[in-house]
């Protein structure tokens, strides 16, 4: 086995090697907006990554572990949020200038972000008609509707830290969207009040929701900003799908119970 160096571990040449604009010239700007988007797809690699090993530790009662893990979630999502403001420095005139090159494409059709909304709860199907059927992304995304939300293995936690959960909280279909439970709020209530450490990782999970929220808000202002209300490439909702999201927690539990402190 041959040396190691910093250039073969990372594979940094066949790396530098994906960014292939398609434009004539190619325009300038189409370079960042690869790599923008490249880069977007490593961090939801590294999300998937991450939250899967978060409901394993949480199944298996480790809570510290899960507190490192999302937390570590959370900071993820501040980088993409910070990828936005780069994206913005393109206007629109720069934007357009090699649009028309994406054709068909979108990220509608990110199979990654999907599933990672699929991990965190999401059973709506209408994103799946932007993924091609057969395809990888679509596959993963339809198990991960199939097997336990973040949330659900959060509930195991709280269950089996001894707080009252109910049965048949437990026992739900995980393929349906989850509904938010009165008495689950008011366990969280308690929770707060009885275990610290609980609360802390709520609150991390409060934190990644919150997260969410402002990506999804930032790539909506981004997306206005560069191609107004226009229909998205690929035909797309663009804009309009993206504002409906805004405001939709992922736990939604964990806002409600607010009510009651």
């Amino acid at each position: 086995m041959g040396d190691i160096s910093y250039s073969s571990y990372l594979k940094v040449d066949e790396v530098l090697g994906l960014q292939q604009p398609l434009s004539d010239g190619p325009e300038h700007d189409e370079l960042l907006f690869i790599i923008i988007h490249q880069s977007y797809e490593l961090w939801f690699k590294s999300v998937l990554h991450e939250l899967k090993r978060t409901q394993e530790v949480m199944e298996d009662g480790d809570i510290h572990a899960a507190i490192a893990l999302v937390g570590r979630v959370r900071t993820i999502m501040k980088s993409l949020v910070s990828q936005v403001d780069i994206l913005e420095t393109m206007t629109p005139l720069q934007f357009n200038s090699f649009r028309d090159r994406l054709e068909s494409s979108s990220g509608f059709q990110s199979g990654q972000f999907r599933e990672i909304e699929a991990v965190l709860g999401r059973r709506e199907t209408m994103p799946l008609e932007f993924l091609p059927e057969g395809s990888v992304g679509r596959q993963r995304v339809e198990e991960a509707m199939q097997r336990l939300s973040l949330w659900d293995s959060a509930l195991i936690l709280m269950s089996r830290r001894g707080h009252a959960i109910p049965q048949d909280v437990l026992d739900r279909d995980v393929t349906t969207t989850y509904v938010e439970n009165e008495a689950v709020q008011s366990s969280v209530v308690k929770m707060y009040r009885t275990d610290g450490e609980l609360a802390i990782l709520l609150e991390r999970l409060v934190d990644l929701d919150e997260g969410l929220q402002e990506w999804r808000y930032r790539h909506v202002k981004m997306v206005q900003r560069t191609i107004g209300a226009k229909i998205g490439t690929g035909g797309s909702p663009g804009a309009a799908y993206l504002i409906s999201t805004l405001f939709t927690p992922v736990f939604p539990d964990l806002w409600s119970a607010r009510n009651q402190f």
